[in-house]
């Protein structure tokens, strides 16, 4: 399952930190994000839950840019 979310970041390096952060998070099959935009999209773990799987997203970009935002 695939979706996609709105995001607070400052610039394209530290949307790029937040890409490859949330690429490692169990539960993420891959992840992309997009400066111009200001979107993630998520591409789910077979089985996975979003609601389960977006906190810890939020959480591991939070340990490599602390001033991200994502809306879910």
């Amino acid at each position: 399952m695939k979706k996609t979310y709105k995001i607070d970041v400052d610039c394209a390096n530290c949307a790029a930190k937040m890409e490859e952060a949330a690429k490692k998070v169990e539960g993420v099959a891959d992840c992309t994000v997009n400066y111009m935009t200001l979107k993630m999209a998520v591409d789910f773990a077979e089985g996975a839950s979003p609601a389960e799987v977006m906190p810890r997203v939020l959480k591991a970009c939070k340990k490599v840019e602390d001033d991200c935002e994502i809306f879910f």
